[in-house]
Parts: C-alpha cells; sequence; structure tokens
C-alpha cells in the first residue's frame, strides 16, 4: 500500500456543534479520505474516487437507513 496524504479538508455540512463530526478531505488521484473532527491527527480513511462515488450514491439511495440525507 503506498502512503497518501489528503488537501482541502471540510466538515460534514450534517455535522452539528456538539455532535459526532466527520471531516472530508480530496487525494491527489482523485479519491476522499475521511477524519474525525476531534481527532485530527488520529489517522484518516481513504477511498478511491469510484469507491467514493459509490458510497455517495448508496447514502442518498437511503441503503444505510432514513437518516436526513
Amino acid at each position: 500500500m503506498t502512503s497518501r496524504s489528503a488537501s482541502g479538508w471540510r466538515k460534514s455540512s450534517y455535522s452539528g456543534p456538539n455532535s459526532s463530526c466527520v471531516e472530508v478531505g480530496r487525494t491527489a488521484d482523485g479519491g476522499a479520505a475521511v477524519r474525525d473532527t476531534k481527532d485530527r491527527g488520529g489517522g484518516f480513511f481513504v477511498a478511491t474516487a469510484a469507491q467514493w462515488s459509490a458510497f455517495l450514491a448508496a447514502v442518498r439511495c437511503g441503503r444505510f437507513g432514513s437518516g436526513q440525507f
């Protein structure tokens, strides 16, 4: 596995001021990285562009439940 870095981190628009928050950044190859806002130094999860697109499509169609998406 190669080492990756991410830039352009932004906080999820669904994160509240006192709740569990995540940030999403972009990798150089067009993928996405996800980290815990409260533990930015704790590492991050990386997905390829295809994996991230598939995840977002699944969230949008309600595959993970009927949350406020």
